[in-house]
């Protein structure tokens, strides 16, 4: 089962690079057998640009996830609490196997109504592909 998050250009620029290892959330999915991350870069790209296997997900305060992925959070310390304020837990899920695509995905040609959603959504990658 997979899921589209929706992530802003500068970290998918970091995911790519290899400098963000770990992708931080507020809340994570119910469905246990979700393992495969589909990635939208959100607002000016507005494309699904690759997939990432989910090497496992941490829970904790915010200070916790902080101190065990800050060198490869691919964020300022300053952002991610910015993030998390008042928030008494964190998630972070682990980026493995990251996948470009050889060509962005843009779902608006797919589906005129498409919607990235603010947290997360269920999402069959195999209906955006092959267009």
């Amino acid at each position: 089962m997979e899921v589209l998050l929706s992530i802003k250009p500068k970290y998918v620029r970091r995911i790519i690079a290899g400098q963000k290892k770990y992708e931080f959330r507020k809340s994570v999915f119910k469905k246990e057998e979700v393992r495969e991350i589909v990635v939208y870069s959100s607002s000016p790209e507005k494309k699904i640009i690759g997939t990432f296997q989910i090497g496992g997900i941490l829970e904790e305060t915010p200070e916790k996830i902080w101190d065990l992925c800050k060198n490869e959070a691919g964020i300022d310390r300053g952002e991610f609490f910015a993030y998390f304020k008042e928030k008494p837990l964190a998630y972070a899920l682990q980026i493995q196997n990251f996948t470009k695509f050889p060509q962005p995905i843009d779902p608006y040609k797919i589906n005129p109504d498409f919607k990235p959603p603010q947290s997360y959504c269920y999402f069959n990658l195999s209906d955006f592909q092959g267009i």
